[in-house]
């Protein structure tokens, strides 16, 4: 998605009083930036990563799932199925990370307060701008996940809204949106990255740093 052509379009991490979700429309390397700290190549193969952010919430005390939309039954380890990614889905290449927590879109709450601490949302390749257009992906999401991105407005709960890469046109600026009742609204023009956005959640939970965003700067000017 380029950076021109944000519409409505959202794609989600949530924190719910240190809740988080995460919708993302991505491929493995960056999806799993965002996970794990580091950059895997090809983006195509199946992998085995062990430090990741999924384990170390567990770890901790807290609590995760993966959503995605396709995934043909919990814990499904399938590369491809129908408009389903595995490689838009890091959390499935975390052995340490019970298999039981991958779950198709279908099973996320609709009584929000019963999301886990942190989740991922994966749209199909329609609904990501990957294949569809940017109006399926506005649609799909207005239609599944507006009623969250309403209440996380008022529940302590905190969205953020990102991409994978743009359209090859903007030097692969993408936007980074961050919604909830802490945050300040307004255009904000730092630059940040994946692992930037990784640092931030790992600094509101207390977890350790991982791969590189160790070297990467927590988001701290955007709140109330």
């Amino acid at each position: 998605m380029s950076f021109r052509k944000i519409g409505k379009f959202l794609v989600i991490v949530s924190v719910l009083a240190l809740t988080t979700i995460f919708v993302h429309t991505p491929d493995l390397a960056p999806t799993t930036a965002l996970a794990a700290g580091t950059v895997p190549t090809p983006d195509h193969v199946v992998i085995v990563i062990e430090e990741n952010h999924s384990y170390e919430l567990l770890n901790n005390g807290f609590t995760f799932k993966g959503y995605a939309e396709d995934l043909p039954s919990v814990g499904s380890t399938v590369c491809n199925s129908g408009d389903y990614a595995r490689k838009h889905a890091p959390w499935v290449n975390f052995t340490n990370v019970p298999s039981n927590l991958s779950k198709p879109f279908s099973y996320f709450p609709t009584s929000y307060s019963n999301l886990p601490t942190v989740s991922f949302v994966i749209p199909n390749l329609q609904h990501d701008m990957h294949d569809g257009t940017v109006g399926q992906a506005d649609n799909w999401l207005e239609n599944n996940l507006d009623g969250y991105a309403q209440w996380a407005k008022t529940h302590n709960s905190l969205l953020i809204l990102t991409w994978d890469e743009d359209d090859h046109s903007e030097n692969n600026q993408i936007p980074t949106i961050f919604v909830g009742e802490m945050v300040q609204p307004g255009n904000y023009g730092q630059h940040i990255d994946h692992f930037d956005v990784l640092r931030t959640i790992e600094d509101m939970y207390g977890l350790s740093y991982l791969g590189q965003s160790a070297n990467g700067t927590s988001i701290t000017n955007i709140w109330k």
